[in-house]
């Protein structure tokens, strides 16, 4: 905890370059691994793609043809079994395809979600830690 207390207390002098930090520790919320479809709106333009992962902030999209920063989606997906989720979104980064790229990096784009009602957050919440408690049993018995 204290740890945790100095790192929110740490400042950054004028000029300098603030540390980095990687991995799960530059994540502001708990995230779940998933593989479930999307459907998002862009403009006028469509798209079917998937999720591989979701956290109450936003989600991982998976596409080969991701939107640019800033663009504003309008998001339709269900955890299998689950209710329908509409939600708005706006791209924050981007993983483009590149020439030679390994079989383990995704290419698409990471969503923020916007304008969320304090029902949906719940909503959201719930879904995330009910699957991210699902993928530690899954864990815990030796399963990937």
């Amino acid at each position: 905890m204290a740890k945790a207390q100095d790192r929110r207390k740490q400042t950054v002098a004028p000029g300098s370059i603030p540390e980095r930090r990687s991995g799960t520790d530059r994540r502001q919320s708990e995230r779940a691994l998933v593989d479930w479809t999307v459907d998002y709106r862009a403009k006028d333009t469509f798209l079917f793609a998937y999720i591989s992962d979701i956290s109450a902030m936003g989600i991982f999209v998976r596409t080969p043809q991701p939107e640019p920063p800033g663009t504003r989606l309008n998001l339709r997906f269900a955890p299998p079994g689950g209710t329908l989720l509409e939600l708005e979104g706006q791209v924050t980064w981007v993983n483009p395809p590149r020439a030679g790229d390994d079989s383990h990096r995704q290419t698409g784009m990471g969503v923020q979600f916007v304008d969320l009602t304090a029902p949906q957050r719940e909503q959201l919440l719930r879904l995330v830690r009910t699957f991210a408690y699902l993928d530690d049993d899954e864990e815990a018995r030796g399963h990937s």
